[in-house]
């Protein structure tokens, strides 16, 4: 049994060596001779295994001996035609250079390579894929091809269709690019179209510095103190008429305060009108923390033993509104020159960040919100 398997194996080895070096050619090195020699070798084992000649329990050592020199001549005979096949491809390229080499001075020129491409392929190519292939195969750089660094026809058609392809794939790549730029452009412009981030108009100065009525009205319950110890005061009268009708309206503050809200979105309004809206909202909501502690105060009084002085309460009251008359008319002033108004203490930087402007969007028009350096370049 063992000798019939190692004669299956040891017909598989022929056949491996015989195929071994197909690639290379083309074409199978299974030569008749050498399936011939395959044969009779397993034709051999066959016959003396069913006969009963070879005894593999008496004689184990002189088998195994005779199998590994059948592999051995196997082995030597695929090297003998593997030199023959090499020898035969190294004639076969020493015939191609012949041909390439028109002017017979033992190297290719780009020039020559490409006449001879062109005739055996039969079709132009471009001289810029020629150089290509003298760049690839050119290993001391003088600009042509030696014996040595020559290739065979097919290897030069290989690379040829190699280049090519390279080519495509650039093209193809740049097209898109090309393409990405166009739509970017088209972006850019509707953005610019739709974003109004361009200088304020006299009437976008105008208009940017209604929004600051809603937190100065807002703010007037605080100079309840300043109106009643100044009667005689025509700004403290002012100032109480306009909070009395303010306050006479239904949901007045409300209506203006979601109104500012809706608008600020609108991006067709000038960057300096819906900055303005944003900060006014958010100095708005700046009056409900001292609104807060008046009335935990008042709370906390009808309960407990405290009694602040009144000075002090209307000197807090006083401060409010000041803070908030000082903020509105820096606001006022800035954008009437057609400045930001941004260096408010935290409500300029909320304003900023809900404020939509073009730099916002990227090049394929993701919204992606306020940059870092943004803050840097603003100031």
């Amino acid at each position: 049994m063992k000798i019939q398997l190692t004669t299956i194996s040891l017909s598989l080895i022929a056949f491996r060596y015989s195929e071994a070096f197909a690639p290379s050619t083309g074409r199978s090195l299974a030569t008749p001779s050498l399936l011939s020699k395959n044969a009779r070798h397993a034709k051999t084992f066959r016959f003396a295994t069913a006969s009963g000649s070879v005894d593999d329990r008496k004689n184990p050592e002189e088998e195994a001996e005779r199998l590994r020199a059948m592999a051995r001549q196997l082995r030597e005979e695929a090297s003998a035609l593997a030199a023959e096949q090499a020898n035969k491809v190294s004639e076969a390229t020493k015939r191609a250079f012949a041909k390439f080499d028109l002017n017979k001075d033992g190297a290719i020129s780009a020039d020559e390579l490409k006449a001879g491409l062109e005739k055996a392929f039969k079709n132009e190519i471009p001289y810029n894929r020629i150089k290509k292939l003298v760049d690839k195969f050119d290993q001391n750089g003088d600009g042509k091809l030696q014996m040595n660094e020559f290739v065979s026809v097919d290897k030069l058609r290989n690379q040829l269709d190699s280049l090519i392809r390279e080519e495509k794939a650039i093209e193809l790549s740049e097209s898109k690019r090309v393409q990405q730029a166009k739509e970017s452009e088209k972006l850019k412009e509707m953005l610019v179209s739709i974003i109004n981030d361009d200088e304020p108009t006299a009437s976008d100065k105008a208009l940017s510095v209604a929004p600051y009525l809603l937190p100065l009205l807002d703010s007037l319950q605080f100079a309840a103190f300043f109106a009643v110890n100044h009667p005689d005061n025509v700004f403290a009268q002012a100032a109480a008429v306009a909070y009395g009708i303010y306050r006479s309206i239904p949901f007045g503050g409300f209506l203006a305060f979601f109104a500012l809200s809706y608008f600020s979105t609108n991006p067709s309004l000038n960057k300096l009108v819906r900055f303005n809206m944003q900060q006014a909202i958010f100095l708005d909501i700046a009056l409900f923390f001292p609104g807060i502690l008046s009335f935990l105060y008042s709370a906390a009084a009808s309960n407990l033993p405290l009694n602040l002085p009144t000075e002090a309460i209307e000197y807090g009251s006083d401060a409010v509104v000041l803070a908030m008359l000082a903020s509105i008319a820096y606001a006022t002033a800035s954008s009437l020159m057609g400045k930001t108004p941004d260096k408010l203490p935290v409500v300029s930087q909320a304003a900023k960040d809900r404020t939509i402007t073009r730099d916002m969007f990227d090049d394929v028009g993701r919204f992606m919100g306020r940059k870092p350096n943004d803050d840097k370049d603003d100031n």
